[in-house]
């Protein structure tokens, strides 16, 4: 059998291989073959009887952890097996962390690691306590207005009307027994959630050709409760153009992308976005083609982009935030955002939206239209300005410029710029002067 996930050989033992039964016991525990070759081969291991003393001492003392070693007979050769059970808790080698991969064997280091103790720790980030907060920071109207939609959704039980704000978020885990406030509390429903925690905030920006070319941007800084909402009115006031039709005498305005959707890559980047990084916000770019949203945090394990697109498990890294979403009826809590995305999109009648991974974070890219289509109008309207061209110097051979301009109906820089094509294509020659001479067609 080949190296995998939970199995590794060695040829003979060393202590630095100690760091392999830090990262087994890290993942999902797993199998270190002492005697054998990385295909598989047995060739055997000199020395077994003091290994099966030395081995364990180093692990206990080394890792903290027991592990349990054999003496295996494989092919007439010794080899010695040690198996490595799962830990609960992280474990480390020279102050270093240590997972596998596969087959290989990685140090984490600074979000990953972050991540890692967390989840070892079964704690999240959002449920971490600010001792120096209290209930008095937060927004009391903020909260009794989540609770009003919450049972409204049936999320809620309705006495939670008649139950005091703060026993309603003790209920929900924001606020502990002690009335010690969680992250999650500050950032949701603080009256000013950047005193705490910064960057709790949301940059859109109108660009030209590209990221260098700003036109205009804002930033919305408020409440994280409140943030979707405040996002999507901004996009659709300021930043992005509706198009008007009427339905008898009813005007309906329809959004230029769909709504549903980028409501609900709104709701993605705010709830999974990784708060652990202060001062980095939410960013919209928003092209004359196109729209990105951007938030910091890699996918959590065992997410992928492909996963994403398909029925998948709900994996949130803020538990409680999420939590808040739900009972509120903004999202449901089956991981269907993304695959509500591309439905929605492909309702709209517009190419999928673009998801990947992007400078530490996710990606969502929404197009205006297929490119194809855009191509093909913008070579349709091309050849019908030379058509017009054409037509009215095979009517007038000594037209001018400025006369073709009237004629066709294009600026005299179009006309120009299709009379230059036409040249370097063969079909239009000049014969004489500027003044005085007059146009040729060669080829029709």
């Amino acid at each position: 059998m080949s190296e995998n996930q939970q199995t590794e050989y060695k040829e003979s033992w060393r202590d630095e291989f100690l760091k392999h039964i830090c990262a087994f016991a890290n993942s999902q525990g797993g199998l270190l073959y002492i005697g054998m070759k990385d295909n598989g081969e047995v060739i055997g291991v000199p020395g077994t009887k003091k290994l099966l003393e030395d081995i364990p001492n180093k692990v206990i003392q080394l890792l903290g952890i027991t592990v349990d070693i054999e003496l295996k007979v494989k092919k007439n050769k010794e080899v010695i097996e040690i198996r490595i059970s799962p830990s609960s808790v992280p474990i480390s080698f020279h102050s270093k962390y240590y997972v596998r991969s596969g087959s290989t064997v990685q140090e984490l280091r600074g979000q990953k690691l972050r991540e890692f103790i967390l989840k070892k720790d079964n704690v999240t980030w959002d449920s971490i306590i600010l001792p120096e907060a209290k209930f008095e920071d937060l927004d009391e109207q903020l909260i009794l207005f989540f609770i009003s939609k919450a049972i409204e959704k049936n999320r809620m039980p309705s006495d939670a009307r008649i139950t005091s704000s703060l026993e309603v978020l003790q209920k929900i885990s924001l606020i502990t027994q002690k009335n010690e406030l969680t992250r999650a509390a500050i950032i949701l429903f603080a009256k000013n959630t950047n005193h705490y925690i910064k960057g709790i905030a949301c940059k859109i920006g109108r660009f030209g050709k590209d990221s260098a070319d700003l036109i205009s941007h804002d930033v919305i800084e408020c409440p994280l409760f409140q943030m979707p909402d405040r996002i999507l009115e901004l996009l659709k006031t300021k930043y992005l153009h509706s198009k008007v039709s009427y339905q008898g005498i009813e005007r309906v305005e329809t959004l230029e992308y769909p709504e549903r959707a980028i409501r609900e890559a709104i709701l993605n980047s705010v709830i999974h976005r990784d708060y652990a990084f202060q001062g980095t916000e939410i960013t919209i770019h928003v092209y004359a083609d196109k729209l990105v949203f951007w938030n910091i945090g890699s996918l959590l394990e065992p997410l992928s982009i492909e996963l994403l697109k398909q029925d998948h498990p709900s994996i949130r890294r803020n538990v409680l935030i999420a939590d808040v979403f739900y009972r509120s009826g903004a999202i449901e809590a089956w991981g269907r955002g993304i695959k509500l995305i591309t439905t929605e999109s492909a309702k709209y009648h517009v190419p999928e939206p673009q998801i990947n991974e992007h400078a530490g974070g996710i990606q969502i890219t929404f197009f205006k239209e297929f490119e194809k289509s855009k191509e093909k109008s913008k070579e349709k309207s091309k050849e019908k300005s030379k058509e017009k061209i054409i037509t009215a110097i095979s009517e007038n051979p000594n037209i001018s410029i400025i006369e073709l301009s009237e004629v066709t109906g294009l600026s005299v820089a179009g006309v120009e710029k299709n009379l230059r094509n036409l040249k370097t294509e063969g079909i239009l020659l000049r014969i004489g002067p500027d003044k005085g001479g007059y146009w040729k067609i060669v080829v029709i």
